[in-house]
């Protein structure tokens, strides 16, 4: 995956598609109430993010969007709205060879589909159809906890990304919701999920531990539900991930939030890159990563951060 490259005519062209459709429009899975076939989990061997001619220099993205409750608003903003931002900010700051995974989450207690699992995209029409692939469940248990876990699962011992593997340099990970994670992922549902025929009981720390050797691992704190300022839920976060947890005010900015985490992780000035940005967005992705992006900078050599 990964061989086209993104084009902004023809995602412009695509929003303009949007303006009079529906999210049962744009997202088929959700208008048939299951999970698309190509993200379903059952058969997961891996994803794969591999350099190309396209991209001799690939860079690993995975992005996990909570599609409980009222969270599946976030992937209708990025497909209507969004990945321009996201795509473009990376291009314009250094980041040419990005190849982003968008795959989902929900809550492997209580949903039908609580892991989706996409691939690794640099192509406008590719992203975009891997993003419309996704199904908004809606789900979720009411408990304040979800599986993001699962993510940190996919990533630790289901990718191949040649950023790693051949340059030491690791890809990238978010996960974005609004609660914390469930604390361990027990045997029989990894079995039933991933068709795994043995297994053991995993925890949130030795997933999240198995995902970090290959990714720069943050959470996104989607500030604006229920669970706003939830002293537990930022408690959790902070416990498990410190400065790697960001803190977003307005889920309209979430993409240029991800853009910019990278390209400052990678060694740009993020004032620079903020300035690009509208001036609401601007400072609200400026507080979201400015512990951040103080913390990076004794890290950076030549633009790479060390592992």
């Amino acid at each position: 995956m990964g061989y086209t490259h993104w084009s902004k005519d023809a995602y412009a062209h695509l929003k303009s598609t949007y303006a009079t459709k529906s999210r049962g429009d744009i997202f088929h899975a959700t208008a048939s109430g299951r999970i698309a076939p190509e993200l379903d989990p059952g058969a997961l061997v891996f994803r794969e993010c591999r350099d190309s001619l396209a991209h001799p220099n690939s860079l690993a993205v995975a992005v996990f969007l909570d599609v409980t409750g009222s969270m599946g608003r976030i992937p209708e903003q990025l497909i209507r709205h969004k990945l321009g931002a996201l795509m473009d900010t990376l291009e314009t700051h250094g980041v040419a060879d990005a190849q982003v995974m968008f795959s989902a989450i929900g809550d492997h207690h209580s949903d039908r589909a609580p892991l989706q699992v996409g691939q690794f995209e640099a192509g406008t029409d590719e992203l975009n159809a891997g993003l419309a692939s996704v199904y908004l469940e809606g789900g979720g248990g009411g408990t304040a906890q979800e599986s993001y876990l699962l993510a940190w699962l996919v990533a630790g011992r289901h990718t191949s990304i040649d950023c790693f593997e051949k340059r030491a340099q690791k890809g990238f990970l978010f996960t974005i919701g609004d609660e914390a994670s469930w604390s361990k992922a027990e045997a029989e549902k990894l079995k039933a999920l991933l068709g795994y025929g043995q297994a053991d009981e995993l925890t949130d720390r030795e997933l999240l531990a198995e995902a970090q050797r290959m990714y720069h691992v943050f959470h996104i704190h989607a500030n604006e539900t229920h669970y706003r300022n939830h002293v537990g839920v930022l408690n959790y976060w902070r416990d498990l991930l410190g400065q790697h947890l960001l803190i977003l005010d307005d889920h309209n900015a979430v993409a240029e939030l991800i853009a910019a985490t990278v390209a400052t992780t990678l060694g740009a000035d993020l004032a620079t890159v903020t300035d690009s940005f509208a001036a609401g967005v601007g400072s609200t992705v400026r507080k979201a990563l400015a512990k951040v992006s103080t913390s990076l900078s004794t890290h950076r050599t030549g633009g790479v951060v060390r592992l």
